[in-house]
């Protein structure tokens, strides 16, 4: 007798590994072409009454989808770090399990992070730009100079392991690392790098800040006007974290009046339509949130999902579980 299979469905296409699993592994309908809507996701969901559910953070999850799933559903898995697209309590309250995908993305999120400070110190856009309009004549002495990365001070702040993974990074450019966090690190995980509890405290001192911590739930930005008054004048602003961190308006401010020479992001608050403001200054290096896209460490996400899914379908503890 064959065995019963569980059944899942899935937000979006995966990769090809992950999906040649599923289809080895799980009864699921065919991969969707376009990434679901909440209203798709519960349609789908009330029609094949999956035990488990793979979404991305382009899908959200919300309360009122939580409330429409079937009774059939035991675990969410969301192939990404962040749960933000996520109502955590009204998950966990109808008991359903819920993981994400830490730790597998931490050394590409780092890389990027570092590509960023590298692009935007020396002025990549601008470059790339000349380039493309054919370039045509040589530049002077003193003409679209960037600034110099190695051997400045780089400022962290959440020395999480991608925070971590940078600041090993940075040290191969010589790079003095300071860093602010909720609490202090120990010092084997410090490695040389300077604590200030209050990241006010911190920032007088950067040359290069980069920000790595979770966006705050209210929404509220931490990167005020005040905050990037705190930067020497001429510093580089990257965040490869979350677009709500960062009040744009005075990001816009600083990297127009020079308080800022530059900035590198891979996120931005209105994700996949950026305020055309941003896309219009040359000092402002922006990627499409492309800080875990490689084959390697996708691939490596979506197994890690379905690893979680396989435990909490066989009563097994989650590996990565998200408990509040």
């Amino acid at each position: 007798m064959s065995r019963i299979r569980p059944r899942l469905i899935v937000s979006q296409h995966l990769l090809a590994a992950a999906d040649a699993r599923i289809a080895r592994d799980y009864d699921t309908p065919p991969a969707p072409d376009h990434k679901l809507t909440e209203d798709e996701l519960v349609a789908q969901a009330q029609a094949f009454r999956p035990d488990a559910v793979v979404v991305t953070s382009s899908t959200p999850v919300s309360a009122a989808t939580v409330a429409a799933l079937p009774d059939s559903v035991r675990v969410i898995a969301t192939i990404s770090v962040g749960t933000d697209h996520l109502d955590i309590p009204a998950i966990l309250a109808r008991g359903i399990a819920l993981t994400n995908t830490p730790d597998v993305l931490t050394d590409c999120n780092a890389d990027m992070a570092m590509l960023l400070i590298l692009a935007a110190s020396r002025r990549a856009k601008e470059y790339l730009a000349l380039v493309e309009s054919g370039w045509g004549r040589s530049l002077g002495l003193d003409e679209m100079l960037g600034t110099r990365v190695t051997g400045k001070t780089l400022g962290i702040i959440g020395m999480g392991r991608i925070g971590r993974a940078l600041a090993r990074r940075a040290r191969g450019f010589e790079m003095k690392v300071l860093y602010s966090n909720r609490r202090r690190l120990a010092p084997d995980q410090e490695e040389g790098a300077t604590y200030f509890a209050d990241p006010r405290e911190m920032l007088p001192h950067c040359d290069v800040l980069s920000l790595h911590m979770p966006g705050s739930k209210d929404g509220k930005p931490m990167m005020t006007a005040e905050l990037f008054g705190l930067l020497p004048r001429g510093a580089i602003f990257v965040n490869a974290a979350r677009g709500s961190l960062v009040d744009e308006d005075a990001l816009i401010a600083a990297l127009k009046d020079g308080q800022l020479a530059g900035a590198g992001l891979d996120v931005c608050r209105n994700e996949p339509n950026p305020d055309p403001r941003l896309l219009a200054l040359p000092n402002l290096f922006l990627t499409p949130h492309v800080g875990s896209a490689t084959v390697e460490t996708r691939t490596d996400m979506c197994m890690l999902a379905l690893d979680n899914v396989d435990a909490v379908l066989a009563d097994r503890p989650a590996l990565t579980p998200v408990t509040g």
